[in-house]
């Protein structure tokens, strides 16, 4: 297929349609006599160096005279984090983890060549210790539903006719096919809520745009994903970014907008370029612009980049950035969806919720209504790290337990340690313990449970963590991120951090735990905006599930995990002491005392800064913390 004439009509669209999926079928099932490497091109593994691996492959493909036989090319992300990069090979499926650079000569020679398998890159299963050759066969893919995943991982998002023959714009067709009011009721009948955080129905915010008299209209894509450790929107656009767009196109059509503009913060420099390309590979067929498949509807996309401010993921501190102001929240009413960007009417939807739309589309309301819950429907996409063997992206059917997500996809909590707690929603959200393991994943039992949603970030931590400095990490963020514009906000956080300051170095009281409390929640009552509104989250959640732990810093000045400084003192047991001296030559303070093979050595705790260096240097276990 080449770009000389746009595609004009649905009917042309749908013929190149089914030469791209017969084209890509072909690749997969070995039809079209080539085998074709793929290598996860997602940022993850881009760090680990999956651009040079495929660098490597080319050269290697070249240097062999492999050219008819082998491809090669980047795909998005495999979700499986800590075990890339990964590199698959069709048709066999054969899937490798963990591949370096130097391992591309020998799957070139040894499995493209040699047609044996290349068995220590195959993933070993933790339990069964057998090798795994396919990827559906890994356990934790095997409880997982590729929804707004769909593609990343399978498809190259930087080559067109991929993103074509993989269903691409199916459902933009069928929605043209449909008619405006149609799209709107098949959105509201499919139950999909927002997967920004707040879970409104997303067919009822377009419903409230599309009555809007005005003569410019916008749907803006929120990609300003900011979460600590979340990195869910970045994976989506950077495996699939045409069906973000689709959806973004869907959208525009049925509220009768014009412009749609994807706000990406700046730090996602890869997304931000696989969006331009699908862009202008949109525009030049003829699938952006005017008149689009001769339906008289006329969208266009543009990008506006993000300068990491975590309070621009809040809607209408998002659009005062896209027109140039602070990220600073407006008041509400009015709602965008009545006066947003520039005063238009204005829907603003985040990339997992715009990248669900094709699917159901393609496969109708009804049939997604069938996953997930009585109150949610379809899936929810995780950002799973922390203290987990499993660390990756991670989407599954709401409804999911949480003990599922951590124990049978993730794997479980490395080294036998004990599960202590998982964080929901970022900083935003709450901690939930071992108690609530098997909530299920859905809006309103996290939130009954303590904590929320959010977009999608799902940080665990065992029996190592210090829950008061965990609150006082997120605090540190949400102190940093608030914009000033309120005072609770701006004040109150200052405030709440203070107090967790002065408790993890051991000068907290008792009626400071009383004054968080009351603080945490003054502030959520007078903030101007939903980070304001939930800074206080993560001091309520580990104040009521953990108070005994803020207590023990308070009355016994002791951190039960050993990681507030302040109240750790290190000691060394004179029976396992083998007089070596490696600990007092390496304590910076000299605080470290005794004779070299004859005397045990002691620490003088006034002069112990506790940075923990005699611990590392001791080879025979003898330094512990108490």
């Amino acid at each position: 297929m080449t770009h000389d004439e746009a595609i004009r009509t649905l009917e042309s669209l749908g013929d190149i349609q089914c030469a791209c999926t017969k084209k890509l079928e072909d690749k997969f099932s070995g039809k079209d006599g080539k085998r074709h490497i793929v290598i996860c091109g997602g940022t993850g593994c881009m760090s680990s160096n999956s651009k040079e691996i495929l660098a490597r492959l080319l050269e290697l493909i070249k240097e062999k005279g492999l050219e008819d036989k082998v491809t090669a090319n980047i795909v998005g992300c495999f979700g499986f984090c800590s075990k890339g990069p990964f590199v698959k090979i069709f048709p066999e499926d054969t899937l490798y983890c963990e591949v370096k650079v130097k391992d591309a000569d020998r799957i070139i020679d040894e499995d493209i060549i040699g047609g044996k398998i290349v068995e220590d890159l195959l993933y070993v299963d933790p339990a069964t210790k057998e090798k795994v050759k396919r990827q559906d066969d890994i356990n934790f893919y095997k409880k997982q539903e590729r929804i707004a995943l769909y593609g990343c991982g399978t498809i190259n998002p930087e080559d067109f006719e991929e993103s074509l023959g993989y269903g691409g714009l199916v459902a933009f067709k069928k929605a043209l096919e449909m008619g405006p009011e149609k799209v709107i009721q098949e959105v509201l009948d499919s139950g999909l809520r927002g997967r920004g955080g707040a879970g409104f129905p997303t067919g009822r915010k377009w419903q409230f745009a599309a009555v809007q008299k005005s003569d410019v209209k916008y749907i803006v894509c929120n990609g300003d994903e900011g979460d600590p450790g979340a990195f869910m929107d970045r994976s989506i656009l950077e495996g699939n970014p045409i069906a973000v767009i689709e959806g973004m196109m869907i959208a525009g059509y049925a509220i009768g907008a014009t412009q749609g503009y994807f706000y990406i913060r700046a730090e996602y420099p890869i997304a931000c370029e696989r969006i331009k390309i699908a862009i202008a590979e949109l525009e030049k067929a003829g699938l952006l612009g005017d008149n689009i498949l001769g339906s008289g509807f006329n969208f266009r996309v543009g990008i506006r980049y993000g300068a990491g401010a975590f309070v621009c993921g809040e809607e209408t501190a998002l659009l005062n950035s896209i027109e140039g102001q602070r990220g600073m929240p407006r008041p509400k009413p009015p709602f965008p969806a009545v006066s947003g960007l520039f005063g238009k009417p204005t829907v603003i939807n985040n990339v997992e919720t715009l990248a669900s739309l094709p699917y159901i589309f393609r496969v109708g309301a009804k049939e997604y209504a069938k996953i997930g819950t009585e109150t949610s429907k379809g899936t929810k996409v995780f950002a799973l790290g922390g203290k987990v063997n499993n660390v990756g992206l991670v989407e599954v059917p709401m409804g999911t337990t949480l003990r599922t997500l951590i124990y049978d996809i993730g794997g479980g909590i490395p080294n036998g340690k004990e599960f202590l707690a998982i964080q929901t929603g970022g900083p935003s959200g709450g901690c939930l313990t071992k108690d609530e393991l098997d909530v299920p994943i859905d809006y309103e039992p996290l939130v009954k449970a303590g904590s929320m949603m959010g977009s999608g970030g799902a940080i665990v931590m065992d029996e190592d963590n210090c829950m008061v400095d965990v609150a006082k990490f997120y605090m540190e963020f949400i102190r940093d991120e608030s914009c000033g514009k309120c005072t609770p906000c701006r004040i109150g956080t200052k405030r709440l951090l203070e107090i967790l300051i002065r408790i993890t170095r051991g000068n907290g009281t008792l009626q400071d735990l009383d004054d968080l409390e009351d603080l945490a929640k003054n502030i959520a009552s007078g903030a101007l905006c939903g980070l304001g509104q939930t800074a206080g989250n993560p001091v309520l959640s580990t104040l009521r599930k953990f108070r005994k732990v803020y207590e023990e810093h308070v009355i016994d000045k002791k951190c039960r995990a050993g990681v507030c400084k302040q109240l750790i003192n290190f000691k060394i047991d004179p029976e396992k002491c083998k007089k070596c001296s490696m600990c007092a030559r390496n304590c910076p303070t000299n605080a470290i005392t005794g004779v070299i093979g004859k005397e045990p050595y002691v620490i003088d705790t006034k002069k112990c800064i506790k940075c923990g260096t005699c611990v590392t240097v001791c080879r025979f276990g003898a330094v512990s913390k108490e």
